[in-house]
């Protein structure tokens, strides 16, 4: 199958280990007089949503290839044309469930009141790193009631309803996350809108990603796989692309999964790739969001592993996934868990039943209490493994 002109770009580039940032300079080195291109529009040409027709004889120059190779790959029409990309107000619940009571009775809100909300909200995050689901929703639920009710009822200043409204966003993320954790995906639905809304509200696009791409993703997982990418790619649309590198990595991140699940392999490896390339240009005085702190190199291992999982190339995600298992903090079972039921169907998928088995037991003893998510994945590979069954390691875990 030839290659489009995006395709051939990326290959090239990517065989002189250069990042899209460093292909831009070179072609603005290449040519003086022009207006130089940005790593966006080498992003851009990569995955087909824009031609690099003038920037041709430059392309060649600095990738050293002749122009009619150039030229003949522009003519490759792309299999899948890109999806048109919707903005995340197209999701956004009808009416407005934050619009303030025209009489507040409520007390007036400082930026002191609003300082503690964030500190709950963080502190809600982090509880789910070692609390999951059902044990959890109750307490996640509670706070964004509160947080609510304190924005429509209270009075404060512009600024500080701003912040209220960050607040309100990233509790919402957090609380959509453990709903859709303990399997009430409806609930969670309903909440990850209401927190786009106060995102979009606050004029927060980075926040908008990230509440919009964790609904992606759960759609992504329940079977709605057109809507995901659609979705998916409106996150990563609104946040921007100035974003800080690790929202941009995620989104893309997302992106990558939605595609996956909708069976599109090509441009589910392409945004992986741009993930990659987002990551790379995170640095230690790079400020990002306090909500992506769990954000980094490993994340993007295991999602890069999943994606081979899902498209049956388990001689490439069984290594990564091992890599990242070797030094994953145990403490956080759920994760654990699910990244083990991973790699217990990558090694299914190899022909290595033996493994499957030691690794879903493994799996299986870490517990799944409260999680509906790892719930489901443990039927996934019990499934898997029922091919095996004549196997002695096999027999025995389905035994037990």
């Amino acid at each position: 199958m030839r290659e489009t002109i995006g395709e051939l770009v990326r290959r090239l580039r990517l065989a002189r280990g250069w990042s899209q940032r460093r292909l831009a300079e070179a072609l603005a080195e290449a040519a003086p007089g022009r207006v130089p291109p940005t790593r966006n529009d080498v992003s851009r040409w990569e995955i087909g949503t824009r031609s690099p027709r003038e920037w041709l004889p430059f392309l060649a120059r600095v990738l050293q290839v002749p122009r009619e190779m150039l030229e003949m790959a522009k003519a490759v029409q792309p299999v899948e044309p890109a999806p048109r990309v919707r903005s995340v107000a197209d999701f956004l619940p009808e009416g407005d469930p934050l619009a303030p009571l025209r009489t507040r009775t409520g007390r007036r809100i400082g930026a002191g009141q609003v300082a503690d909300l964030a500190q709950r909200v963080h502190g809600l995050r982090l509880a789910d790193d070692v609390v999951y689901g059902k044990d959890l929703i109750g307490p996640a639920l509670r706070e964004l009631r509160a947080a609510v009710k304190l924005y429509r009822e209270g009075t404060h200043t512009e600024g500080v309803g701003r912040e209220l409204l960050r607040a309100i966003g990233e509790l919402a993320q957090i609380a959509g996350w453990v709903a859709s954790d303990a399997g009430e995906h409806a609930e969670a639905e309903r909440i990850y809108r209401l927190g786009m809304s106060a995102a979009q509200a606050a004029g927060d696009g980075v926040l908008s990603g990230n509440v919009a791409g964790s609904l992606a993703y759960q759609w992504s997982n329940t079977g709605r796989t057109a809507d995901a990418v659609g979705l998916a790619q409106a996150a990563l649309k609104d946040a921007g692309p100035h974003a800080p590198a690790k929202a941009r990595a995620l989104y893309l991140d997302r992106v990558a999964w939605a595609h996956t699940r909708a069976g599109q392999d090509r441009p589910a490896m392409t945004a992986l790739g741009e993930a990659a390339e987002a990551l790379s240009e995170d640095s230690a005085g790079t400020v990002s969001p306090s909500y992506l702190y769990w954000m980094d190199a490993g994340e993007l291992q295991v999602m890069e592993a999943r994606v081979y999982t899902e498209l049956h190339r388990p001689l490439r995600a069984v290594p990564l996934l091992t890599d990242v298992l070797g030094r994953y903090d145990a403490s956080h079972a759920r994760e654990l868990a699910l990244y083990l039921s991973w790699l217990a169907v990558a090694y299914a998928d190899a022909n290595e039943p033996e493994a499957a088995a030691g690794t879903a037991a493994r799996m299986l003893a870490l517990g799944q209490s409260g999680s509906e998510r790892t719930a489901e994945r443990t039927r996934i590979v019990l499934d898997r493994l029922r091919a095996y069954r004549n196997v002695p390691e096999v027999a025995e875990l389905l035994a037990s």
